[in-house]
């Protein structure tokens, strides 16, 4: 009986593709808990390394975290993460999520291509496809949190996740100065536009402590992101100021918080992901 219920099942699914994906999507996406997508106004603000960071503060913590990199033209998560190879299928033919330890596992089209410097050239209709399929045909399992890393901008990929996950919900980050902020108040006009909630706002390199003086340098400003937030009534979660350290690790698949524990960084990593941590409660 249970061999000719599948077979139906598998009829369906061949008959209506759509349905089937559309089907696979809300099973998995209704064993997540909260999903965060993590988005910017423009390039170069610490967008996925403030992913990767969170993340990893939450995996920290005890829960179980997912980390999904749809910044499809250019996907940096496994290399921050220290990961090589190809995703695995299991035996359901879904693709395994590479996992770096027992509560953080990620997956990202960077792999599923074979050479690290292969353009990826997609149209939106491709990309909305590749992006349900990471969503539904990956095992994603039972998780606390889906901690999504979207491209700079408001277009194909987080206007994907907004109309697949009605319960996403955005965390913005921005540098201090204008020319970021600017940008940063479309973000926030996009999420309105398509109803996603805005979590808050993070102001990434929000100063640096000198190496000889430890006063602080304000490289790109100061207290811009909390002005903007209060200005747009969106919730301010917090500075994370700039360590030239964080480069290097990002760029050595090393974990900051981790080599660097005391640091002024890792504290304010771990000041908003508590508040992430504590919308679990809510």
């Amino acid at each position: 009986m249970v061999q000719i219920q599948d077979s139906m099942e598998d009829a369906k699914a061949k008959a209506n593709p759509k349905a089937a994906l559309d089907s696979a999507v809300k099973a998995s996406l209704d064993k997540i808990k909260r999903k965060f997508i993590i988005m910017s106004g423009k390039g170069g603000v610490g967008k996925s390394s403030t992913s990767v960071n969170l993340a990893l503060a939450l995996a920290g913590k005890g829960f179980k975290v997912g980390l999904l990199d749809v910044d499809l033209h250019g996907p940096d998560i496994p290399r921050m993460l220290g990961l090589d190879g190809l995703l695995e299928i299991n035996g359901e033919q879904q693709l395994i999520p590479k996992g770096y330890n027992q509560n953080l596992a990620a997956v990202s089209v960077a792999s599923l291509t074979s050479g690290q410097d292969d353009a990826i050239i997609w149209r939106g209709p491709v990309k909305y496809s590749v992006i349900q399929q990471f969503l539904g045909q990956v095992a994603w399992g039972a998780l606390d949190f889906l901690i999504i890393d979207s491209p700079p901008g408001t277009g194909d990929e987080p206007l994907t996740i907004a109309q697949t996950i009605s319960t996403a919900e955005a965390v913005i980050v921005t540098t201090p100065q204008e020319v970021s902020l600017a940008d940063v108040r479309k973000s926030i006009n996009f999420c309105k536009t398509v109803k996603m909630p805005i979590f808050g706002i993070v102001e990434n390199m929000s100063g640096m402590a000198c190496p000889h003086c430890d006063c602080s340098i304000d490289l790109f400003g100061s207290g811009g992101g909390e002005q903007m937030a209060d200005a747009m009534q969106v919730p301010f979660l917090g500075r994370i100021p700039f360590d030239p350290q964080m480069v290097v690790c990002g760029d050595a698949g090393v974990a900051f918080q981790e080599k660097y524990a005391d640091s002024p960084v890792t504290a304010a990593i771990q000041a908003i992901a508590a508040q992430l941590a504590a919308s679990l409660q809510a």
